[in-house]
Protein backbone atom coordinates (compact mmCIF):
# COMPACT_ATOMS: atom_id res chain seq x y z
CA UNK A 1 0.00 0.00 0.00
CA UNK A 2 1.31 3.22 -0.89
CA UNK A 3 2.33 5.97 1.84
CA UNK A 4 0.12 9.06 2.73
CA UNK A 5 2.16 12.47 1.46
CA UNK A 6 0.81 14.90 4.37
CA UNK A 7 0.77 18.40 3.19
CA UNK A 8 0.02 20.75 6.17
CA UNK A 9 -1.80 24.20 5.05
CA UNK A 10 -1.73 25.66 8.88
CA UNK A 11 0.31 28.30 8.43
CA UNK A 12 -1.35 29.39 5.15
CA UNK A 13 -5.37 28.30 5.29
CA UNK A 14 -5.59 27.75 9.25
CA UNK A 15 -3.27 31.47 9.95
CA UNK A 16 -5.76 33.22 7.39
CA UNK A 17 -8.75 32.42 9.63
CA UNK A 18 -7.61 33.61 12.76
CA UNK A 19 -8.60 36.18 14.33
CA UNK A 20 -5.20 37.52 14.95
CA UNK A 21 -2.64 35.91 12.26
CA UNK A 22 0.48 35.10 13.78
CA UNK A 23 3.51 37.15 13.61
CA UNK A 24 7.02 35.52 12.36
CA UNK A 25 8.45 34.49 15.47
CA UNK A 26 5.10 32.00 15.76
CA UNK A 27 4.76 30.76 12.59
CA UNK A 28 8.71 29.54 13.01
CA UNK A 29 7.48 28.20 16.24
CA UNK A 30 4.78 26.32 14.73
CA UNK A 31 7.07 25.34 11.76
CA UNK A 32 9.14 23.71 14.26
CA UNK A 33 6.42 21.78 15.57
CA UNK A 34 5.71 20.46 11.56
CA UNK A 35 8.90 19.33 11.93
CA UNK A 36 8.45 17.22 15.31
CA UNK A 37 5.42 15.53 13.64
CA UNK A 38 7.46 14.87 10.54
CA UNK A 39 5.18 15.73 7.45
CA UNK A 40 6.28 15.77 4.19
CA UNK A 41 5.27 19.18 2.76
CA UNK A 42 4.18 22.87 4.19
CA UNK A 43 2.28 25.55 2.94
CA UNK A 44 4.49 28.17 4.17
CA UNK A 45 2.31 30.77 3.38
CA UNK A 46 0.48 33.70 0.47
CA UNK A 47 4.17 35.56 -0.27
CA UNK A 48 1.68 38.16 -2.70
CA UNK A 49 -0.67 39.11 0.18
CA UNK A 50 1.71 40.96 2.16
CA UNK A 51 5.13 42.01 2.60
CA UNK A 52 4.88 40.30 6.57
CA UNK A 53 3.83 37.24 4.38
CA UNK A 54 6.51 37.28 2.29
CA UNK A 55 9.49 37.63 4.80
CA UNK A 56 7.79 34.70 6.94
CA UNK A 57 7.94 32.34 3.88
CA UNK A 58 11.44 33.58 2.73
CA UNK A 59 12.33 32.87 6.62
CA UNK A 60 10.66 29.16 6.84
CA UNK A 61 11.89 28.50 3.52
CA UNK A 62 15.92 29.07 5.06
CA UNK A 63 14.49 26.73 7.96
CA UNK A 64 13.09 23.93 5.82
CA UNK A 65 14.96 20.39 6.85
CA UNK A 66 15.78 18.07 4.42
CA UNK A 67 13.77 16.34 1.58
CA UNK A 68 10.92 19.02 2.83
CA UNK A 69 8.75 19.96 0.15
CA UNK A 70 7.80 24.08 0.64
CA UNK A 71 4.99 25.65 -0.76
CA UNK A 72 3.87 29.08 -1.28
CA UNK A 73 0.04 30.26 -3.01
CA UNK A 74 0.10 32.02 -5.98
CA UNK A 75 -2.79 33.26 -8.13
CA UNK A 76 -2.62 33.13 -11.40
CA UNK A 77 -0.89 36.43 -12.00
CA UNK A 78 2.43 37.14 -12.96
CA UNK A 79 2.93 38.84 -9.80
CA UNK A 80 1.88 36.79 -7.14
CA UNK A 81 3.95 33.98 -8.91
CA UNK A 82 6.99 36.48 -9.02
CA UNK A 83 6.75 37.14 -5.28
CA UNK A 84 6.22 33.09 -4.55
CA UNK A 85 9.29 31.98 -6.44
CA UNK A 86 11.28 34.96 -5.20
CA UNK A 87 10.38 34.04 -1.42
CA UNK A 88 10.73 30.49 -1.50
CA UNK A 89 12.66 29.55 -4.57
CA UNK A 90 15.77 28.79 -2.57
CA UNK A 91 14.64 25.78 -0.72
CA UNK A 92 15.86 22.77 -1.32
CA UNK A 93 12.23 21.32 -2.58
CA UNK A 94 9.95 24.39 -3.66
CA UNK A 95 6.53 24.64 -4.87
CA UNK A 96 4.21 26.71 -6.59
CA UNK A 97 0.80 26.81 -5.70
CA UNK A 98 -1.19 27.95 -8.36
CA UNK A 99 -5.07 28.00 -8.28
CA UNK A 100 -8.31 29.32 -10.15
CA UNK A 101 -11.63 27.95 -10.33
CA UNK A 102 -13.18 25.89 -13.17
CA UNK A 103 -16.61 25.70 -11.16
CA UNK A 104 -19.38 27.24 -13.42
CA UNK A 105 -21.04 28.73 -10.34
CA UNK A 106 -18.16 30.87 -9.76
CA UNK A 107 -16.74 31.17 -12.70
CA UNK A 108 -19.86 33.09 -13.72
CA UNK A 109 -20.89 34.95 -10.61
CA UNK A 110 -17.42 35.54 -8.98
CA UNK A 111 -15.78 36.28 -11.24
CA UNK A 112 -17.88 36.79 -14.59
CA UNK A 113 -15.51 34.66 -17.03
CA UNK A 114 -15.93 32.21 -19.91
CA UNK A 115 -14.71 28.85 -18.99
CA UNK A 116 -12.39 29.57 -22.16
CA UNK A 117 -10.85 32.54 -20.55
CA UNK A 118 -10.17 30.38 -16.94
CA UNK A 119 -9.10 27.40 -18.80
CA UNK A 120 -6.55 29.74 -20.70
CA UNK A 121 -5.57 31.96 -17.67
CA UNK A 122 -4.81 28.24 -15.50
CA UNK A 123 -2.81 26.80 -18.66
CA UNK A 124 -0.70 29.95 -19.32
CA UNK A 125 -0.09 30.62 -15.45
CA UNK A 126 1.08 26.75 -14.57
CA UNK A 127 3.91 26.98 -17.73
CA UNK A 128 5.18 30.32 -16.84
CA UNK A 129 5.14 29.27 -13.39
CA UNK A 130 6.90 26.28 -14.36
CA UNK A 131 9.49 28.04 -16.49
CA UNK A 132 10.14 30.77 -13.79
CA UNK A 133 10.43 28.45 -10.60
CA UNK A 134 12.78 25.95 -12.70
CA UNK A 135 15.17 28.80 -13.51
CA UNK A 136 16.08 29.41 -10.18
CA UNK A 137 15.95 26.01 -8.62
CA UNK A 138 15.79 22.43 -11.16
CA UNK A 139 13.90 20.65 -8.01
CA UNK A 140 11.22 23.26 -8.38
CA UNK A 141 7.73 21.75 -8.26
CA UNK A 142 4.33 23.32 -9.51
CA UNK A 143 1.13 22.21 -8.23
CA UNK A 144 -2.27 23.63 -9.34
CA UNK A 145 -5.72 23.58 -7.42
CA UNK A 146 -9.50 23.35 -8.92
CA UNK A 147 -10.71 26.05 -6.39
CA UNK A 148 -14.44 24.88 -5.77
CA UNK A 149 -13.38 21.67 -7.69
CA UNK A 150 -16.61 19.91 -5.44
CA UNK A 151 -19.14 22.40 -7.90
CA UNK A 152 -17.87 20.86 -10.76
CA UNK A 153 -20.61 18.09 -11.21
CA UNK A 154 -22.22 19.51 -14.45
CA UNK A 155 -18.55 19.93 -16.39
CA UNK A 156 -16.45 17.59 -15.07
CA UNK A 157 -15.37 16.34 -18.51
CA UNK A 158 -14.18 20.35 -19.21
CA UNK A 159 -12.32 20.53 -16.37
CA UNK A 160 -10.45 17.17 -16.79
CA UNK A 161 -9.56 18.20 -20.47
CA UNK A 162 -7.99 21.60 -18.68
CA UNK A 163 -6.49 19.42 -16.42
CA UNK A 164 -4.10 17.12 -19.22
CA UNK A 165 -3.24 20.90 -20.74
CA UNK A 166 -2.43 21.92 -17.17
CA UNK A 167 0.02 18.82 -16.31
CA UNK A 168 1.52 19.15 -20.43
CA UNK A 169 2.14 23.03 -19.02
CA UNK A 170 4.69 22.18 -15.96
CA UNK A 171 1.65 20.49 -12.86
CA UNK A 172 3.44 17.58 -11.46
CA UNK A 173 0.43 18.06 -8.42
CA UNK A 174 -2.92 18.46 -9.09
CA UNK A 175 -5.04 19.43 -5.87
CA UNK A 176 -8.73 18.89 -6.16
CA UNK A 177 -10.04 20.66 -3.26
CA UNK A 178 -13.83 20.75 -2.07
CA UNK A 179 -13.49 23.96 -0.84
CA UNK A 180 -16.93 24.10 0.37
CA UNK A 181 -18.92 20.93 1.62
CA UNK A 182 -21.89 20.70 0.05
CA UNK A 183 -22.78 16.93 -0.11
CA UNK A 184 -21.85 13.48 0.83
CA UNK A 185 -17.81 12.20 0.82
CA UNK A 186 -18.89 9.56 -2.03
CA UNK A 187 -20.32 12.32 -4.33
CA UNK A 188 -16.75 14.13 -4.23
CA UNK A 189 -15.04 10.65 -4.45
CA UNK A 190 -16.43 10.13 -7.89
CA UNK A 191 -15.31 13.56 -8.99
CA UNK A 192 -12.00 12.94 -7.94
CA UNK A 193 -11.94 9.76 -9.25
CA UNK A 194 -12.68 10.70 -12.89
CA UNK A 195 -9.60 12.74 -12.63
CA UNK A 196 -7.28 9.85 -11.58
CA UNK A 197 -8.56 7.63 -14.44
CA UNK A 198 -8.14 10.39 -16.67
CA UNK A 199 -4.07 11.15 -15.71
CA UNK A 200 -3.32 8.00 -14.44
CA UNK A 201 0.48 8.26 -13.16
CA UNK A 202 1.41 10.99 -14.45
CA UNK A 203 0.91 13.29 -12.23
CA UNK A 204 0.10 13.41 -7.96
CA UNK A 205 -3.41 13.86 -7.02
CA UNK A 206 -4.44 15.54 -3.89
CA UNK A 207 -7.11 16.59 -1.70
CA UNK A 208 -8.25 19.59 -0.02
CA UNK A 209 -11.52 19.60 2.00
CA UNK A 210 -13.26 21.61 4.18
CA UNK A 211 -15.51 20.95 7.16
CA UNK A 212 -18.20 23.01 6.45
CA UNK A 213 -20.72 19.71 7.23
CA UNK A 214 -18.56 17.89 9.26
CA UNK A 215 -17.63 15.50 7.03
CA UNK A 216 -13.79 16.54 6.20
CA UNK A 217 -12.04 13.69 7.50
CA UNK A 218 -14.17 11.07 6.23
CA UNK A 219 -13.90 12.68 2.47
CA UNK A 220 -9.89 12.70 3.13
CA UNK A 221 -9.60 8.98 4.68
CA UNK A 222 -11.99 7.50 1.81
CA UNK A 223 -10.10 9.50 -0.68
CA UNK A 224 -6.60 7.78 -0.01
CA UNK A 225 -8.08 4.65 -0.38
CA UNK A 226 -9.97 5.82 -3.95
CA UNK A 227 -6.32 6.75 -5.11
CA UNK A 228 -5.28 10.50 -4.00
CA UNK A 229 -1.74 10.53 -2.50
CA UNK A 230 -1.24 14.25 -0.93
CA UNK A 231 -3.26 14.82 2.06
CA UNK A 232 -4.02 18.87 2.68
CA UNK A 233 -4.93 18.76 6.29
CA UNK A 234 -4.33 21.59 9.06
CA UNK A 235 -3.68 21.01 12.78
CA UNK A 236 -6.54 21.34 15.42
CA UNK A 237 -8.80 21.54 11.94
CA UNK A 238 -8.11 25.50 11.77
CA UNK A 239 -9.28 27.16 8.43
CA UNK A 240 -11.94 29.40 6.77
CA UNK A 241 -15.79 29.08 8.22
CA UNK A 242 -15.92 25.22 9.87
CA UNK A 243 -12.34 24.51 8.95
CA UNK A 244 -10.41 22.20 7.37
CA UNK A 245 -9.40 18.74 7.70
CA UNK A 246 -7.85 17.87 10.87
CA UNK A 247 -4.67 16.19 10.45
CA UNK A 248 -4.55 14.41 13.88
CA UNK A 249 -7.53 12.46 12.96
CA UNK A 250 -6.70 11.47 9.55
CA UNK A 251 -3.61 10.28 10.43
CA UNK A 252 -5.19 8.07 13.36
CA UNK A 253 -7.60 6.77 10.91
CA UNK A 254 -5.12 5.92 8.37
CA UNK A 255 -2.96 4.17 11.07
CA UNK A 256 -6.25 2.44 12.07
CA UNK A 257 -6.51 1.13 8.92
CA UNK A 258 -3.46 -0.47 8.82
CA UNK A 259 -1.33 2.15 6.72
CA UNK A 260 1.96 3.01 7.57
CA UNK A 261 1.59 6.43 8.38
CA UNK A 262 5.12 8.36 7.37
CA UNK A 263 3.88 10.77 10.94
CA UNK A 264 4.95 10.99 14.64
CA UNK A 265 1.87 10.17 16.19
CA UNK A 266 3.16 10.30 19.57
CA UNK A 267 3.73 14.29 19.23
CA UNK A 268 -0.25 15.28 18.41
CA UNK A 269 -1.35 15.73 21.28
CA UNK A 270 1.16 17.82 22.49
CA UNK A 271 1.19 19.46 19.25
CA UNK A 272 -2.81 19.98 19.16
CA UNK A 273 -2.32 21.88 22.59
CA UNK A 274 0.40 24.13 21.61
CA UNK A 275 -1.54 25.59 18.40
CA UNK A 276 -4.88 26.07 20.69
CA UNK A 277 -3.08 28.15 23.15
CA UNK A 278 -1.44 30.15 20.20
CA UNK A 279 -4.36 30.22 18.03
CA UNK A 280 -6.38 31.25 20.60
CA UNK A 281 -8.80 28.52 18.98
CA UNK A 282 -9.97 26.59 22.27
CA UNK A 283 -10.11 22.54 21.22
CA UNK A 284 -13.75 21.86 22.19
CA UNK A 285 -14.33 19.18 24.93
CA UNK A 286 -15.56 16.40 22.79
CA UNK A 287 -13.29 16.83 19.59
CA UNK A 288 -12.28 13.59 18.55
CA UNK A 289 -8.58 12.22 19.96
CA UNK A 290 -7.72 15.62 21.76
CA UNK A 291 -10.38 16.73 23.45
CA UNK A 292 -10.61 16.74 27.28
CA UNK A 293 -13.42 14.93 27.40
CA UNK A 294 -12.52 12.47 24.05
CA UNK A 295 -11.10 9.85 26.18
CA UNK A 296 -13.73 10.19 29.04
CA UNK A 297 -16.23 7.55 30.28
CA UNK A 298 -18.73 8.07 32.29
CA UNK A 299 -22.06 4.82 31.83
CA UNK A 300 -21.15 2.52 34.22
CA UNK A 301 -21.01 -0.31 30.94
CA UNK A 302 -18.67 1.64 29.47
CA UNK A 303 -16.32 2.26 32.17
CA UNK A 304 -16.23 -1.40 32.79
CA UNK A 305 -15.19 -2.25 29.23
CA UNK A 306 -12.95 0.21 29.49
CA UNK A 307 -11.19 -0.43 32.98
CA UNK A 308 -10.90 -4.09 31.77
CA UNK A 309 -9.09 -3.58 28.63
CA UNK A 310 -6.96 -0.24 29.63
CA UNK A 311 -3.56 -2.32 29.38
CA UNK A 312 -4.56 -3.41 25.83
CA UNK A 313 -3.53 -1.89 22.26
CA UNK A 314 -6.98 -2.67 21.34
CA UNK A 315 -9.68 -1.31 24.07
CA UNK A 316 -13.35 -1.56 24.64
CA UNK A 317 -15.14 1.88 24.13
CA UNK A 318 -11.75 4.22 22.76
CA UNK A 319 -10.23 4.08 19.12
CA UNK A 320 -6.54 4.54 20.17
CA UNK A 321 -4.41 3.47 23.16
CA UNK A 322 -4.00 6.60 24.33
CA UNK A 323 0.01 7.10 24.77
CA UNK A 324 -0.44 6.58 20.08
CA UNK A 325 -1.22 10.12 20.32
CA UNK A 326 1.17 11.23 23.63
CA UNK A 327 -1.60 11.11 26.17
CA UNK A 328 -0.40 9.01 28.40
CA UNK A 329 -2.33 7.80 31.52
CA UNK A 330 -5.01 10.60 30.43
CA UNK A 331 -8.30 8.12 29.81
CA UNK A 332 -10.74 9.92 32.37
CA UNK A 333 -13.07 7.85 34.51
CA UNK A 334 -15.10 10.18 35.85
CA UNK A 335 -18.60 9.37 38.39
CA UNK A 336 -22.31 10.51 37.80
CA UNK A 337 -25.58 8.78 38.65
CA UNK A 338 -24.83 6.80 35.42
CA UNK A 339 -21.67 4.67 36.32
CA UNK A 340 -21.06 1.96 38.72
CA UNK A 341 -18.85 -0.18 41.14
CA UNK A 342 -16.22 0.15 37.94
CA UNK A 343 -15.43 3.32 38.48
CA UNK A 344 -15.49 3.42 42.46
CA UNK A 345 -12.82 0.52 42.23
CA UNK A 346 -11.10 2.31 39.47
CA UNK A 347 -11.02 5.66 41.26
CA UNK A 348 -10.58 5.29 44.90
CA UNK A 349 -7.51 2.46 43.85
CA UNK A 350 -5.92 4.93 41.15
CA UNK A 351 -5.58 7.33 44.04
CA UNK A 352 -3.59 5.06 46.29
CA UNK A 353 -6.24 3.11 48.53
CA UNK A 354 -6.45 -0.52 48.13
CA UNK A 355 -10.04 -1.55 47.57
CA UNK A 356 -11.88 -4.43 46.50
CA UNK A 357 -14.82 -5.11 44.26
CA UNK A 358 -16.73 -5.93 47.29
CA UNK A 359 -16.41 -2.98 49.02
CA UNK A 360 -16.31 -0.68 45.59
CA UNK A 361 -19.93 -2.55 45.31
CA UNK A 362 -21.02 -1.48 48.88
CA UNK A 363 -20.05 2.08 48.19
CA UNK A 364 -21.34 2.57 44.77
CA UNK A 365 -25.03 3.26 46.40
CA UNK A 366 -24.20 5.96 48.72
CA UNK A 367 -22.04 7.55 45.59
CA UNK A 368 -24.73 7.40 43.61
CA UNK A 369 -26.87 8.83 45.60
CA UNK A 370 -24.63 11.89 46.08
CA UNK A 371 -24.03 12.07 42.22
CA UNK A 372 -27.37 12.52 41.61
CA UNK A 373 -27.68 15.69 43.59
CA UNK A 374 -24.26 17.07 42.76
CA UNK A 375 -23.60 15.53 39.07
CA UNK A 376 -20.01 14.35 38.65
CA UNK A 377 -18.22 13.87 41.58
CA UNK A 378 -14.40 14.55 41.88
CA UNK A 379 -12.01 11.83 43.32
CA UNK A 380 -12.18 13.54 46.09
CA UNK A 381 -15.69 13.51 47.06
CA UNK A 382 -15.27 9.46 46.34
CA UNK A 383 -12.45 9.44 48.83
CA UNK A 384 -14.52 11.26 51.28
CA UNK A 385 -17.37 8.59 51.13
CA UNK A 386 -14.33 5.52 51.05
CA UNK A 387 -13.09 6.95 54.12
CA UNK A 388 -16.82 7.41 55.82
CA UNK A 389 -17.68 3.77 54.84
CA UNK A 390 -14.41 2.07 54.65
CA UNK A 391 -11.85 3.58 56.77
CA UNK A 392 -13.53 5.32 59.80
CA UNK A 393 -16.43 2.81 60.84
CA UNK A 394 -18.02 3.83 64.17
CA UNK A 395 -19.61 1.47 66.06
CA UNK A 396 -19.61 -0.35 69.53
CA UNK A 397 -15.66 -0.34 69.60
CA UNK A 398 -13.48 2.51 70.56
CA UNK A 399 -9.82 1.95 70.96
CA UNK A 400 -8.24 3.95 73.38
CA UNK A 401 -4.23 2.80 73.32
CA UNK A 402 -2.28 -0.36 72.55
CA UNK A 403 1.11 -0.35 73.80
CA UNK A 404 3.87 -2.73 75.17
CA UNK A 405 4.09 -3.69 78.46
CA UNK A 406 7.25 -6.01 78.30
CA UNK A 407 9.10 -7.58 75.32
CA UNK A 408 6.37 -9.86 74.26
CA UNK A 409 3.19 -8.19 76.19
CA UNK A 410 0.76 -5.26 74.80
CA UNK A 411 -1.94 -3.86 77.41
CA UNK A 412 -5.41 -3.06 75.16
CA UNK A 413 -7.46 -0.68 76.10
CA UNK A 414 -10.75 0.13 74.50
CA UNK A 415 -14.42 0.93 74.90
CA UNK A 416 -17.48 -1.89 74.20
CA UNK A 417 -20.68 0.43 73.84
CA UNK A 418 -19.15 3.03 75.46
CA UNK A 419 -17.94 0.71 79.00
CA UNK A 420 -14.19 0.95 79.54
CA UNK A 421 -12.24 -2.44 79.04
CA UNK A 422 -8.80 -3.50 79.82
CA UNK A 423 -7.06 -6.31 78.44
CA UNK A 424 -3.19 -8.16 77.92
CA UNK A 425 -2.20 -10.24 75.29
CA UNK A 426 0.78 -12.04 73.96
CA UNK A 427 2.14 -12.78 70.64
CA UNK A 428 4.56 -12.61 67.60
CA UNK A 429 3.60 -8.85 66.96
CA UNK A 430 1.16 -6.77 67.71
CA UNK A 431 -1.15 -7.78 65.33
CA UNK A 432 -1.09 -11.50 67.10
CA UNK A 433 -0.98 -9.64 70.68
CA UNK A 434 -4.12 -7.60 69.86
CA UNK A 435 -6.13 -10.77 68.85
CA UNK A 436 -4.66 -12.57 71.92
CA UNK A 437 -5.56 -9.41 74.25
CA UNK A 438 -9.27 -9.30 72.35
CA UNK A 439 -9.77 -12.79 73.08
CA UNK A 440 -8.88 -12.46 76.65
CA UNK A 441 -11.57 -9.61 76.83
CA UNK A 442 -14.48 -12.12 75.35
CA UNK A 443 -14.21 -11.07 71.42
CA UNK A 444 -12.00 -13.96 70.28
CA UNK A 445 -11.80 -13.61 66.57
CA UNK A 446 -9.28 -15.18 63.83
CA UNK A 447 -7.71 -13.35 61.67
CA UNK A 448 -7.63 -15.03 57.87
CA UNK A 449 -5.76 -12.42 55.50
CA UNK A 450 -3.49 -9.75 56.66
CA UNK A 451 -1.36 -7.35 54.33
CA UNK A 452 0.35 -3.55 55.03
CA UNK A 453 0.93 -1.16 52.16
CA UNK A 454 3.11 1.88 51.92
CA UNK A 455 1.84 4.83 51.37
CA UNK A 456 2.59 7.69 48.97
CA UNK A 457 3.76 10.66 51.77
CA UNK A 458 3.78 13.40 48.73
CA UNK A 459 0.03 12.32 48.39
CA UNK A 460 -1.06 11.11 51.42
CA UNK A 461 0.75 13.70 54.22
CA UNK A 462 3.49 13.02 56.62
CA UNK A 463 0.95 11.67 58.94
CA UNK A 464 -0.16 8.87 56.47
CA UNK A 465 2.72 6.20 55.92
CA UNK A 466 0.94 2.92 55.80
CA UNK A 467 -2.35 1.30 55.37
CA UNK A 468 -3.26 -2.11 57.32
CA UNK A 469 -5.94 -4.46 55.62
CA UNK A 470 -6.59 -7.36 57.85
CA UNK A 471 -9.66 -10.38 57.59
CA UNK A 472 -11.10 -11.74 60.11
CA UNK A 473 -13.89 -14.39 60.41
CA UNK A 474 -17.24 -13.13 61.04
CA UNK A 475 -19.60 -14.24 62.99
CA UNK A 476 -21.22 -17.20 60.44
CA UNK A 477 -17.83 -17.77 58.62
CA UNK A 478 -17.67 -14.62 56.23
CA UNK A 479 -14.42 -12.81 56.08
CA UNK A 480 -14.73 -9.16 56.99
CA UNK A 481 -11.93 -6.61 55.34
CA UNK A 482 -10.65 -4.03 57.97
CA UNK A 483 -8.53 -0.99 57.14
CA UNK A 484 -6.56 1.85 58.80
CA UNK A 485 -3.91 4.28 57.84
CA UNK A 486 -1.67 5.42 60.49
CA UNK A 487 1.94 6.75 60.11
CA UNK A 488 2.57 4.13 62.98
CA UNK A 489 2.67 0.55 61.42
CA UNK A 490 2.16 -1.31 64.58
CA UNK A 491 -1.14 1.34 65.53
CA UNK A 492 -2.26 0.83 62.10
CA UNK A 493 -2.65 -3.12 62.35
CA UNK A 494 -4.65 -2.41 65.70
CA UNK A 495 -7.07 0.63 64.03
CA UNK A 496 -7.62 -2.27 61.26
CA UNK A 497 -8.71 -4.60 63.28
CA UNK A 498 -10.84 -2.04 65.53
CA UNK A 499 -12.50 -1.34 62.09
CA UNK A 500 -13.49 -4.76 61.42
CA UNK A 501 -15.13 -5.40 64.80
CA UNK A 502 -16.95 -2.38 64.24
CA UNK A 503 -18.23 -3.82 61.18
CA UNK A 504 -19.30 -6.90 62.89
CA UNK A 505 -21.08 -5.58 66.16
CA UNK A 506 -22.87 -2.48 64.73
Amino acid sequence: MREPFFYDITLRDGNQSLKKPWQLSEKCLIFDKLRELNVQAVEVGFPASSHMDFEACKTLADKAWNNLVVSALARTVQKDIDSAVLAIGHAQIPRIHVFLTLSPFHMKYVLNKDPNYCAHTAIEAVKYAYESAKKTNKNAQIQFSVEHFGDCENNIDFVVDTLKQIVKSGASVINLPNTVERKRPRVFINLVEKVIDALGNDVVISMHNHNDLGMATATTVEGYFSGVTQLECCLNGLGERAGNTDFAQVAVALYNSGVSVPVNLDKIYETAITISQMSKVPIYEKAPLVGPEALAHRSGIHQDGAIKTKDMEFGAYRPIRPSLIGRDDDEKIGFTSQSGKSAVYEIINNAGYPITLDEAVRLTPVVKEISEQKGELGADEILNVYFDKILNIEGAFELISFRHESSDKFRLEFKFKNEYKEAFGRGNGPLDACLDALKNAGFERKLSFYKQYALDEDKFGSGASAMSVINLIGHNGEEIIGRAIDKNTAKANVKAIFNALNQLYK
